[in-house]
């Protein structure tokens, strides 16, 4: 399973608190996982790293806002979710520590 964070640098809608704290324990964890600046900017500019992410097999788990939201920057950046092995967890509306429990839940420590 792979683990993707998006920092939501630019739009800065998800609490700078909620965003701190689930880098930080996903840190601690020990889990690997690919952290991103910005996912609405990678996909406005069709970054290949999203295909890569989408195209990956294995799961995928993905710290970020509004499941509808991030399935749609996907697809706007021609890199489409598939519909099965793929969570999105919600900074914006769950709390850190559920998020980044849920992102390492069978991951390092």
């Amino acid at each position: 399973m792979r683990i993707l964070y998006c920092h939501c640098a630019y739009a800065k809608v998800v609490p700078s608190e909620t965003k701190e704290e689930v880098l930080r324990r996903l840190c601690a964890s020990g889990a690997a996982f690919d952290a991103v600046p910005d996912l609405c900017d990678m996909a406005a500019r069709q970054d290949p790293a999203l295909k890569r992410l989408a195209e990956g097999g294995d799961g995928l788990r993905i710290a970020a806002c509004y499941p509808r939201a991030v399935r749609w920057l996907f697809h706007a950046a021609g890199a489409p979710l598939p519909a099965q092995g793929v969570e999105i967890l919600n900074m914006r509306a769950e709390k850190a520590e559920e998020v980044a429990r849920r992102l390492t839940d069978g991951e390092g420590s």
